[in-house]
């Protein structure tokens, strides 16, 4: 159900689920970030429908138009700032855009961009996801009576972790391309805080210092794949 059909009316929001039939378009390239917003939206009553790429969200957007389009700065062909200036210049616009990211400098470029607001990467707090996106929306379209606060936190499955960690080993097996290693360690950054991963979050830092400042990859490059490699064979507990 999206903002198409008028029947959506039916289904009203609740202090308990206050999100109820609101349809999210999540525009975000990691399988374990996106797990962690399924689960934002299954327990606050919103349907989700996810684009792992700017490509995927514009033929979603070519079919159906969301209450709410949540963007990933960092996506493999391009920046999600770019989808953000496109859907606040469309008309009819979408009811609620939001930028997300693990960097919080990039909340005045979404804002610039046209978003209503912007979430800040590791997202696991269900009042945190409910308020940003209620505080965007008409009131006919806000929960009746005072809203329950939650300060529940989703944690998402390990099986969606590997999924990502598979991706970045493929790519890193292909050489060392700057325009792979940039995207690969901004990808990681957000995955391995939001899994509080801190010896990936240290080894992926300090590829992309040598890899910013130009001194020799070979080591951190072989850290990162190993660590990648424990991951994969579930070794490590996340």
């Amino acid at each position: 159900m999206d903002d198409r059909y008028p029947f959506s009316t039916l289904r009203f929001p609740s202090p308990a689920r206050p999100l109820l039939g609101l349809t999210v378009l999540l525009v975000e390239d990691s399988r374990f970030a996106s797990e962690a917003m399924r689960l934002l939206c299954m327990h606050s009553g919103a349907r989700i429908r996810r684009a792992d790429c700017l490509r995927s969200a514009r033929r979603h957007l070519q079919v159906y138009r969301p209450s709410v389009l949540i963007v990933d700065l960092g996506l493999p062909d391009g920046s999600g700032i770019e989808l953000i200036d496109e859907a606040h210049a469309a008309s009819p616009r979408i009811g609620v855009i939001l930028g997300i990211s693990a960097d919080d400098h990039a909340r005045g470029m979404c804002l610039a961009a046209g978003a209503d607001g912007f979430l800040e990467k590791p997202l696991q707090s269900l009042n945190i996801f409910q308020a940003e996106i209620l505080r965007h929306l008409p009131a006919d379209r806000q929960p009746s009576g005072p809203r329950r606060l939650q300060d529940e936190v989703v944690c998402p499955d390990s099986i969606a972790y590997r999924d990502d960690m598979a991706h970045i080993a493929s790519l890193l097996g292909s050489g060392e391309d700057a325009g792979v290693l940039d995207y690969v360690t901004r990808f990681l950054e957000g995955v391995a805080v939001l899994a509080g991963d801190r010896a990936l979050l240290e080894a992926n830092r300090s590829l992309r210092h040598a890899h910013d400042s130009g001194q020799p990859l070979c080591s951190d490059l072989a850290t990162l794949a190993g660590l990648l490699q424990e991951r994969l064979a579930d070794r490590v507990a996340i």
